[in-house]
């Protein structure tokens, strides 16, 4: 059984040769590096590991053909505790299940929950910090056998998040800053590594531009996973010599439909045809920015050309697949994250470790984009885990 709670108090991949990614801890986003003409961080040092060496054109375009041909990093551990607690009652706290890559995963959870033998409760922050401080008492209240937080910072709700585990319910995230694993009084977090993702927006960019890219960055300094991806992005374009970050936008994604009209104008009055790109750390940007694209006369197939660096929903899919207003997406396995979070959660259950599984994110274009809703790899990973559950 499955319920879904309204509170009233309101994304492994094969590289091109020499590339190779590693971990960045949310610190090290901003630093003490000023801030450049254009609204990030100039400094490009902290994201030498995802810049590729050479000739930075011909390594994106690698880059993109390997994602868009990719087979590898979906499937998860074929070992792990079977299925712990039948019957038992776990929360989902969305932190705006408005927001598509959050509501997918909620139902991956739910999916996984019912093949596992679990019911889940599910409670919507709405997109505020009072609204997500409302939703995990809520949670907690309810008495849960564990609690996921979903797109939200923990350290927010360090308070809450402590409270639970004083009671003994283990915390589960899935977006739930800027890195995978355990850390900030979560079992483990949930997610795909930014950079790799942040490397594939940005190699698209220049290699579909070959080289001449003037971009528009936009991100939500609401959460570190956010700032940490934008500013990989930025010191990425910012490493093709004939390319350009022309704008650097910190604008919340929550209210992306009623500001991005607005933003979007003011930059191609201030940019005109010079802004061949809009980068964003998700989706829901380019929705938002439509109305002021299709009012400038602007064709929906582009210039400008946007490119999202976060989870992958339906709307983003229809755009690519209709060539409007939106060319990419880097897609997070959205229910394959669901079904992970599910295992993640029994193994916590069960007294073990976490499983350190961390899903490979996937380039989707009009060449590639999914019939469905959701990016969903056919690696088997459903019944991979059902396997392990013994279920």
């Amino acid at each position: 059984m499955i319920r879904r709670h309204r509170m009233l108090a309101m994304l492994a991949l094969p590289l091109a040769a020499g590339v190779v990614l590693s971990g960045c801890s949310s610190e090290s986003v901003g630093g003490d590096d000023a801030p450049d003409a254009s609204g990030g961080t100039s400094d490009t040092g902290d994201f030498a590991s995802i810049i590729p060496d050479g000739d930075i054109v011909a390594a994106s375009q690698e880059i993109v053909d390997a994602s868009l041909d990719a087979t590898e990093g979906f499937t998860p551990p074929s070992e792990g505790p079977q299925a712990q607690q039948s019957g038992a009652t776990i929360a989902f706290v969305g932190s705006d299940l408005t927001n598509g890559g959050i509501n997918a995963v909620a139902e991956g959870v739910e999916e996984a929950a019912e093949a596992i033998g679990w019911t889940v409760n599910v409670y919507d922050g709405q997109a505020t910090a009072q609204g997500r401080s409302d939703a995990m008492a809520q949670a907690i209240a309810s008495g849960p056998a564990a609690i996921v937080v979903g797109g939200f910072d923990p350290t927010e709700q360090a308070t809450a998040i402590q409270q639970a585990g004083d009671s003994d319910i283990p915390v589960v995230g899935w977006h739930a800053g800027a890195e995978a694993g355990p850390g900030n009084g979560l079992f483990t977090n949930v997610t795909t590594d930014p950079l790799d993702v942040a490397q594939l927006a940005g190699a698209y960019v220049v290699a579909d531009s070959d080289g001449t890219a003037g971009v528009a960055i936009f991100t939500d300094g609401q959460y570190d996973i956010a700032v940490l991806k934008a500013d990989a992005m930025q010191a990425y374009v910012e490493a093709c010599d004939g390319c350009q970050v022309l704008d650097y936008q910190d604008s919340p994604i929550a209210e992306s439909g009623q500001r991005m009209p607005g933003l979007i104008s003011n930059l191609l009055q201030t940019h005109g045809d010079d802004l061949t790109y809009l980068m964003a750390i998700n989706g829901n940007y380019f929705g938002g920015a439509q109305q002021a694209l299709s009012a400038a006369g602007t064709d929906p197939a582009g210039p400008p050309y946007a490119v999202a660096a976060g989870d992958g929903d339906a709307a983003e899919f229809q755009r690519i697949r209709n060539e409007e207003y939106q060319a990419a997406t880097v897609a997070e396995p959205l229910y394959l994250q669901g079904w992970q979070i599910v295992d993640e959660v029994n193994r916590a259950l069960a007294g073990e470790d976490p499983s350190g599984f961390v899903p490979a994110p996937g380039l989707v274009t009009v060449e590639n984009v999914p019939d469905g809703d959701v990016f969903d790899p056919d690696s088997g990973y459903r019944d991979v885990y059902r396997s392990v559950w013994g279920v």
